[in-house]
C-alpha cells in the first residue's frame, strides 16, 4: 500500500523537475553525419514522452573519435538528469582497450537505449574467386580500410584470427563509399565490415543483383534478410573464441546508444528509460527516422545495453588481452 502511495508522488516529482526545463543532448560527432541526424530526430520527439515535457536541444562535441564528449558526460556534465549523450558505439570500449585518453568507466554510465543494432558483413566483388569460407581461408583477399587501427582493419584481423582467413588490409579508403568504388575498379577484392544499415541506405540493390558476394556476417543477432549467409557466432567451436566474438561485436550490440551520466537519481533514470523506449515506438518518430534512412527497426532498452557493457567488461583477462592486440597495431 505504501508503494502505491509513493509511486505517483515520485512521478509528479520527475514531472515537476522537467517542466519548463531544457535537456541538452550532447552528440559525440560533428554536424551532418548519421549520429547527428539521429540526435536531432530524437530531440524532436523525446520531450513529449518525458514527464513535464521539457525541450531537448542538441550540442555537437566532436573529438578523438567520441572520447571528448564521453569524458565530458562522465566527468563534467550535471548529474541531475538534464544532460544526456548520444555516443559512438566504439567509444565505451576504449577503456577496455587501455586508451589513456578515456577517463571514464562505462559500467557506471546509465544506459538509456538505442533505436537499432548493427550488423557487419565481409563481402567480395562478384568477379573475385572467393565464394565460401574455405575459399577465404585458402586465398589471400585484399580488403580496404582507412588505417591500420580503423574498424574495418580490426574486423579483418578478427576474422583472420578466429576463422583462419587470409585477409590483407589495404589502407587509404576513408569509408565504405570509397571502398565500394575501389572494388568496382578492381583495386581491392572486398571489404571486411560493410554495415547492413549503410548498405540498405546506399546500395540496396547490390546484394540482390549480386554486385558483390556476402561471405560471412556478424553482430549481436541473426538477420532473416541474410538467410543463406554464414553467421559468424554459429561457426566457432571453442568457448574462448565465442567469448572473444561476443566482446568484439559488443559495439554493434550498442547500436547508436543514448546514455545518462553516472549519478542520476533512480526515479529520473527510470522515467528517461521509459521515455526513450516510448520515443522509439512513436509512429511519428519511426516515420521520420525511416524517411531519413536511420532504420530504427531493432530497438534495445537501457537495461539490455547495460548488460552488454557489464558482460564485455567482465570478459576473462586472456580475452581482453587478445582484443587489445587485435585492436591496436603498431604503425
Amino acid at each position: 500500500m505504501t508503494l502505491l502511495a509513493t509511486t505517483p508522488a515520485r512521478a509528479d516529482d520527475v514531472a515537476d523537475f522537467y517542466k519548463g526545463k531544457t535537456i541538452t543532448l550532447t552528440v559525440s560527432s560533428s554536424a551532418g553525419g548519421g549520429y547527428d541526424t539521429l540526435a536531432r530526430t530524437v530531440a524532436r520527439f523525446l520531450g513529449k514522452h518525458v514527464p513535464g515535457n521539457p525541450i531537448v536541444v542538441v550540442r555537437n562535441m566532436a573529438g578523438a573519435g567520441g572520447i571528448v564528449a564521453t569524458n565530458f558526460l562522465y566527468n563534467n556534465a550535471e548529474k541531475d538528469g538534464s544532460h544526456i549523450g548520444l555516443l559512438q558505439n566504439n567509444t565505451p570500449f576504449e577503456s577496455l582497450y587501455g586508451t589513456k585518453e578515456a577517463r571514464y568507466d562505462p559500467t557506471k554510465f546509465n544506459w538509456l537505449g538505442t533505436p537499432s543494432v548493427e550488423t557487419g558483413i565481409f563481402v567480395v566483388w562478384n568477379s573475385v574467386p572467393v565464394n565460401s569460407l574455405d575459399d577465404a581461408k585458402a586465398r589471400e583477399t585484399t580488403v580496404g580500410a582507412a588505417g591500420v587501427n580503423s574498424t574495418p582493419a580490426f574486423y579483418a584481423r578478427l576474422l583472420n584470427e578466429v576463422f583462419g582467413f587470409k585477409l590483407k588490409v589495404i589502407v587509404g579508403y576513408p569509408g565504405q563509399t570509397e571502398a565500394f568504388f575501389a572494388m568496382e575498379r578492381g583495386e581491392i577484392d572486398g571489404y571486411s565490415s560493410v554495415f547492413y544499415s549503410t548498405l540498405v541506405a546506399t546500395k540496396a540493390d547490390w546484394l540482390p543483383q549480386k554486385k558483390f558476394k556476402a561471405i560471412v556476417y556478424y553482430g549481436p543477432e541473426k538477420r532473416p534478410e541474410l538467410a543463406g549467409v554464414p553467421y559468424a557466432p554459429e561457426l566457432v567451436t571453442k568457448d574462448v573464441d565465442r567469448i572473444l566474438l561476443d566482446a568484439a561485436f559488443a559495439p554493434l550490440a550498442l547500436g547508436r546508444p543514448l546514455v545518462f551520466p553516472p549519478g542520476v537519481s533512480a526515479d529520473r533514470l527510470a522515467a528517461m528509460r521509459k521515455a526513450v523506449t516510448d520515443t522509439f515506438a512513436d509512429p511519428d518518430f519511426l516515420a521520420e527516422a525511416t524517411r531519413l534512412g536511420l532504420q530504427p527497426e531493432r530497438p534495445r532498452n537501457g537495461e539490455e545495453l547495460q548488460a552488454v557493457i557489464a558482460r564485455t567488461y567482465a570478459a576473462p583477462p586472456a580475452v581482453i588481452e587478445r582484443l587489445r592486440k587485435l585492436n591496436t597495431v603498431s604503425r
